[in-house]
């Protein structure tokens, strides 16, 4: 092509005698520069500025490879030896090496000169500000950023923090009892903390949860431990004063808006006795009797766990089918009597935004689905507000499905099982969203685990048991 080209511009030299024309780019001209050379033979010799050679029958066209013109790009000629190969382009992953050597040497610099000056009351204010999940890679780094924790101004850092509330799960695996596994929804991740101050001897199981602290009961109804997992601060309750040797139903409460102001834990029995923790006395009492109008024994649903709404803790009951609700400031019992949905089981209460919901499976015929419904305040009724798509509910039908909640506090987290299947899905029962769990592997493990039972609680690196 560039033969072609030199060949029209031959025949417009002999036609007329003069230069091509400017419309030709100057890229197709090769710019020779020359030699600075004394007066003398300036005079006798003209400069040299342009030359267009004869690449047609000339030895000069077999050596035109070693010359490179970078058309459009640059106006500059490179030329290169005889033999010579032309250069090559770096690959990306030895520049980007060279960069980071740079960077790296940068880095170190600033450590030296900055990070050694950095403001103590400044640093604690970043940390306050980080997503929770990082805490677990932030804690191991030194004793220092360890025991930051425990700093009085770290905690007014964090309670300076508008955080908005994200609800995490703790879960128990049937594969591992003695130990917890936690998931994050925000990032879709399971997390394995170790709490070395629970009893390994006996099997406890989360079964309340405020201000970021969890509640847990041994197996034999006779001992209540409270830890903050992220942290791992644990206290054992002191013995309870009333021996009973039944299941009973826990719920738990805040004294305030924070886990500052202390906590309160309740248990109930079937036969109506009760009693009540106060963390600031770390003592339980028995402030009053179950009033004469509760119907008695209470038929209690243990696998709904209790919630709470501004000091008020609701259980469900049946026989009459409603809510059981005690006021933790005021020690006042009272009933509230509200026929179920028909066909419901396995449902369990759940609350979001001082909403009471209710969540439970709905089976009618072969067809097996999960519904949620709200309670009116008004006429004392469900009404249910969403169901799980239908796409899913399919898998279910014509199979024995079991649900359990493993946690109702604005977001739930079900376990749907049959002897086909394990699924885990989350609602957001304030966007009213359905997203599927992906499935809790121990780090050094390729086995799923199946989750035994659980409860929602919002993270908090500030709070003590």
């Amino acid at each position: 092509m560039l033969r072609q080209l030199i060949g029209q511009l031959q025949e417009v030299l002999e036609l007329y005698g003069s230069p091509p024309p400017p419309t030709v780019p100057s890229n197709y001209f090769i710019q020779l520069q020359a030699q600075p050379q004394p007066a003398s033979q300036q005079q006798q010799q003209h400069p040299l500025r342009r030359c267009l050679f004869n690449l047609e029958g000339s030895s000069l066209g077999d050596s035109c490879c070693n010359i490179i013109m970078t058309a459009g790009k640059s106006k500059n000629l490179k030329m290169l030896e005889p033999g010579k190969p032309p250069p090559t382009k770096k690959a990306r992953k030895e520049r980007n090496q060279g960069k980071a050597t740079a960077t790296t040497s940068s880095t170190e610099n600033m450590e030296q000169h900055i990070w050694k000056e950095f403001p103590e009351d400044l640093f604690e204010a970043v940390i306050a500000r980080l997503p929770i999940a990082t805490f677990f890679r932030f804690r191991s780094v030194c004793r220092k950023w360890n025991s930051l924790l425990t700093s009085q101004s770290f905690s007014q850092q964090c309670a300076e923090v508008n955080q908005q509330k994200q609800t995490w799960f703790y879960t128990i695996t049937h594969e591992n009892i003695n130990t917890g596994a936690m998931y994050d929804p925000s990032s879709k991740k399971w997390h394995h903390p170790t709490v070395p101050a629970l009893p390994t001897k006996l099997i406890v199981l989360p079964v309340a949860s405020a201000g970021g602290l969890i509640c847990f009961l041994d197996i034999g109804h006779r001992s209540f431990y409270v830890c903050n997992p992220l942290t791992r601060s644990f206290r054992e309750l002191p013995a309870r004063s009333v021996k009973v040797w039944s299941r009973v139903a826990v719920g738990m409460t805040l004294n305030g808006k924070s886990s500052a102001s202390g906590y309160k834990i309740l248990w109930v029995g079937c036969e109506g006795e009760y009693e009540v923790y106060d963390s600031k006395n770390n003592s339980w009492t028995r402030p009053g009797s179950m009033p004469s109008n509760i119907k008695l024994p209470l038929a209690l649903n243990f696998r709904s766990q209790a919630v709470s709404v501004d000091g008020t803790l609701y259980f469900m009951r049946s026989d009459p089918d409603g809510l059981l609700s005690y006021d933790t400031e005021n020690g006042i019992w009272k009933q509230f009597a509200i026929p179920g949905p028909p066909h419901l089981s396995d449902h369990t209460l759940a609350e979001c935004g001082g909403r009471i919901m209710l969540v439970g499976l709905l089976t009618k015929n072969a067809a097996t689905c999960v519904c949620i419904w709200e309670l009116q305040k008004m006429t004392l009724l469900w009404k249910e507000v969403d169901r799980m798509p239908n796409i899913w509910c399919l898998e279910f039908y014509g199979k024995h499905v079991r649900m359990t909640c493993l946690g109702n506090k604005g977001l739930l987290m079900l376990s749907l099982r049959s002897r086909q299947m394990n699924r885990l899905v989350t609602y957001d029962l304030s966007s009213r969203e359905w997203l599927k769990v992906p499935g809790c592997v121990l780090p050094r493990g390729r086995k799923r685990q199946w989750i035994a039972c659980g409860t929602a609680f919002y993270p908090c690196l500030t709070a003590l048991a």
